[in-house]
């Protein structure tokens, strides 16, 4: 049977076949073989594999879990606060769809433009005037990571933006996310460098949140989308930043986020052989401002060989 290759980042790979899908898997140093069984039944052997984690993961903090139960299988400084970047925008997707009204339509503010130049932000190319649904542009927030996309809906689910960060941190508290606190809604580096932060832990919780909507599920899995111009607004495409989609089997979302001070920053679901597992990764290194999916593919990886995920 021909293998088919799949994933093409860097690193020591050996084979893995997961419910007949063949991926690749980083290959970790042989671990010390204990006999016996653990007080819950499970043997030693397993469970020192299950501890030792996966090889080869540069991130200062990063976290994988069984999605279905928020359980953690693995972390790194799981509780150790740090700036988020454009991941902060899943949570203004998500106050966005706690309020409703994603068939309504707005009206990209003029102001939008002079906010996107000001701070260097990342677009999706918006232009005042136009009118799109909110689902449009929860698109256009996540796919692109559009910053003007995410300062439409803010201004209008607020409304204004003082009101509907004060929201995104209510939610924060409401999920039990003791440890994450925002000050503006797209993680962009003001009025601190450190404006918007968070932990693995909390946004494991976030990610888990966010996708209980059917809604977010499908933008966040989204590879591209082209909106026809039409009666308002012009036409766009957009290109989901997401390393994972079409890279790694199962991959269904969820947002990227890099700025000078945070790193590259992954927060991501993959579903295979009917489990689904859910991670982060902060300040991963790399070059350029495009977040790459070496971490997270090594945490995948180790995280589907376990008897026990």
């Amino acid at each position: 049977m021909r293998r088919r290759e799949y994933l093409k980042f860097p690193g020591n790979f050996a084979g893995l076949t997961v419910a007949g899908a063949l991926i690749l898997t980083v290959a970790t140093p042989a671990s010390t073989v204990l006999a016996g069984t653990t007080h819950s039944g499970t043997s030693l052997a397993s469970a020192v594999r299950l501890s030792s984690g996966p090889s080869g993961v540069s991130a200062p903090e990063a976290a994988i879990a069984n999605a279905r139960t928020g359980a953690i299988l693995w972390s790194r400084e799981l509780n150790t606060q740090r700036p988020i970047a454009s991941i902060t925008k899943v949570m203004t997707a998500l106050v966005v769809l706690r309020s409703g009204g994603l068939d309504n339509t707005l009206t990209i503010p003029r102001s939008v433009i002079a906010y996107v130049n000001e701070y260097g932000a990342s677009s999706a190319g918006l232009r005042p005037g136009d009118r799109l649904t909110v689902r449009e542009l929860l698109s256009a927030m996540v796919l692109p990571s559009g910053a003007d996309a995410a300062y439409t809906l803010a201004q209008a689910y607020g409304p204004g933006i003082s009101a509907f960060v004060a929201k995104m941190n209510a939610t924060a508290r409401a999920l039990g996310m003791p440890r994450t606190h925002f000050t503006n809604f797209d993680g962009l580096p003001y009025p601190y460098r450190t404006a918007d932060y968070s932990t693995a832990a909390d946004l494991i919780k976030l990610g888990r949140a966010a996708m209980s909507w059917p809604a977010f599920r499908a933008v966040s899995a989204e590879r591209s989308y082209h909106l026809r111009s039409g009666s308002g607004h012009h036409a766009y495409t957009w290109y989901n930043t997401n390393p994972l989609l079409g890279h790694y089997p199962g991959a269904m979302g969820i947002k990227t986020g890099w700025t000078p001070y945070s790193g590259h920053c992954l927060l991501f679901e993959v579903s295979l052989g009917g489990v689904t597992l859910i991670g982060v990764n902060l300040d991963s290194p790399g070059k350029g401002t495009t977040v790459n999916g070496v971490d997270a593919t090594r945490m995948l990886n180790w995280a589907f060989s376990q008897p026990n995920t």
